[in-house]
């Protein structure tokens, strides 16, 4: 059986091997970051999204990053550790990065550690979804629009909730709420609707993540408009369609959200524009 490695800040250890202690912050307080990112044949997609949404979330979280924390530093060890790994083809691919131990809610310094791991990806995570997905609204958290709002936060207690409520309502997905009520994000994906031959999704300033995927599609040269702008549930069942994205399977389009069913002409086309010539 071939041994599994994980990269703790910069060396290869067996992913077996224990690195935290219990004072770890990311442990105690969700102190802390991450990336997850896709790998094709080792490199990463959309990296130089990636390493600017991470440089501004150290900075937003006041660590005190080294010199050597550059893009070129972190996607040659992601490179080595899925050659390692034996992910050569499609992998899925995490850096967290979390505050050194010490201290209490105040931190005893800035300095970061990091882990990264890979993971296979079957081949099947760049097909369009073919039956489409069903969600409904996480009823029991609303989230801030603060200025952290937009950080993939190792604090993820709401995500995860929600992700719970998902499977004991046996759906595919949830959507997050912000305190306005209006659409956040889902548990692990931005939202997009099409109305009019328009993509509309919410604006950072509602309470969602970052999206990278979100991101390249609003800077893609596309047979749509894309807009930014608030979206209330009303809006999403008035809906032409509605779609969901991330990092590692791009485009996901949704089948019915309660009472009202979606069809995905423009996801069919906006899947094949984002996975032209991948692999």
């Amino acid at each position: 059986m071939q041994q599994v490695f994980t990269c703790y800040n910069g060396k290869f250890i067996a992913a077996s091997e224990p690195v935290f202690t219990a004072d770890n912050r990311s442990f105690r307080y969700g102190d802390g970051c991450f990336e997850t990112m896709r790998a094709v044949r080792g490199e990463v997609q959309l990296s130089e999204l990636h390493f600017e949404r991470l440089m501004a979330s150290l900075h937003l979280l006041h660590f005190d990053a080294p010199h050597n924390f550059t893009r070129t530093y972190f996607t040659r060890l992601i490179a080595e550790l899925c050659s390692r790994n034996n992910h050569n083809r499609l992998a899925r691919v995490r850096l967290t990065i979390f505050r050194a131990d010490g201290g209490l809610y105040a931190p005893e310094n800035n300095h970061p550690h990091f882990i990264i791991q890979s993971w296979e990806l079957d081949r099947q995570v760049m097909e369009l979804n073919d039956r489409g997905l069903v969600i409904d609204v996480f009823p029991e958290a609303r989230k801030s629009c603060d200025k952290f709002a937009s950080i993939k936060s190792n604090n993820c207690l709401p995500y995860i909730m929600a992700a719970i409520y998902s499977k004991q309502h046996h759906l595919n997905e949830t959507i997050i709420l912000n305190a306005k009520e209006r659409v956040a994000d889902t548990t692990i994906a931005n939202l997009f609707i099409v109305d009019d031959k328009k993509l509309i999704t919410p604006p950072l300033s509602e309470g969602c993540v970052c999206g990278v995927m979100r991101k390249h599609i609003i800077d893609m040269d596309l047979p749509f408009k894309v807009i930014e702008r608030p979206l209330t549930i009303a809006d999403l069942e008035n809906a032409d369609e509605i779609f969901l994205t991330n990092a590692i399977t791009g485009v996901r389009w949704v089948g019915q959200f309660r009472d009202n069913n979606y069809g995905n002409a423009a996801a069919v086309i906006l899947h094949e524009l984002l996975h032209e010539g991948v692999l």
